[in-house]
C-alpha cells in the first residue's frame, strides 16, 4: 500500500512539475532590451504587381507595424505621378525598434531596458487571398530590406516569384523581440 502512495505522489509531482514548464520556458524567453532608432529608404522594383507612392506607403506600415516597431513613420519618396501607379515607388522609414540591452548595439544605445519576449509574427500566410499572393516581388524585397533592422529569429519564408506572372504559396513568418505587454492593474 506504501508504495502505492509514493507512486500516486511521485505523478503528481511530475504532473505539478510538466504543468510549469510552459510557464519556466516564458520566463526564460524574457529578454531585456532597449529602443534604437532605424532609418532606411526603400525603392520597390517589381514586374508583377505596381503600386501608387500611396499604396506602397500603405503596404509598408502595414507590414512594419506587425513588427512592433515604436514611434514607426512612413514617407512616400521619389514620386514623379500624383495619382497612379508609380514606376519605381520608394519610402523612407523612421522607427525605433528592440534589441538586447546585453548586445553591442544595445549597450551603445544605452536608455532604460525594458523586459521583451519572443513573438511569431505572420507578414503574409501561405494561404492568403489570391489577391495578397500578388505581393511576392514586395515580400521577397521585404525579407531582404527590412527584417535585418529588427531582432528577429526563425524566419520562415518561402516564394517563388516568377515577373509577370501570379504564383501562389508566397510565406513570410518570423518570431521577433517585442516588448512584453504591461498588465492591467486592479483597481
Amino acid at each position: 500500500m506504501r508504495s502505492n502512495s509514493v507512486s500516486k505522489v511521485a505523478l503528481l509531482a511530475a504532473a505539478v512539475v510538466l504543468a510549469a514548464l510552459p510557464a519556466l520556458a516564458v520566463a526564460q524567453e524574457n529578454v531585456q532590451a532597449v529602443w534604437v532608432p532605424r532609418h532606411v529608404t526603400f525603392i520597390y522594383q517589381g514586374f508583377t504587381t505596381h503600386y501608387s507612392c500611396d499604396g506602397l506607403q500603405d503596404k509598408v506600415r502595414e507590414m512594419l507595424s506587425k513588427l512592433g516597431p515604436r514611434d514607426l513613420k512612413v514617407f512616400s519618396d521619389g514620386c514623379s505621378r500624383l495619382v497612379g501607379v508609380e514606376p519605381s515607388p520608394g519610402v523612407r522609414v523612421t522607427m525605433q525598434v528592440l534589441v538586447p540591452a546585453a548586445s553591442a548595439q544595445g549597450r551603445k544605445a544605452g536608455g532604460p531596458a525594458i523586459s521583451a519576449h519572443w513573438q511569431n509574427v505572420q507578414i503574409m500566410a501561405a494561404n492568403s487571398s489570391f489577391e495578397e499572393q500578388g505581393n511576392c516581388e514586395l515580400i521577397q524585397q521585404f525579407k531582404e530590406r527590412f527584417l535585418p533592422l529588427f531582432t528577429t529569429r526563425h524566419i520562415h519564408y518561402q516564394a517563388n516569384c516568377i515577373p509577370h506572372q501570379l504564383t501562389l504559396g508566397t510565406h513570410l513568418s518570423v518570431e521577433v523581440l517585442m516588448p512584453v505587454p504591461e498588465r492591467a492593474h486592479p483597481r
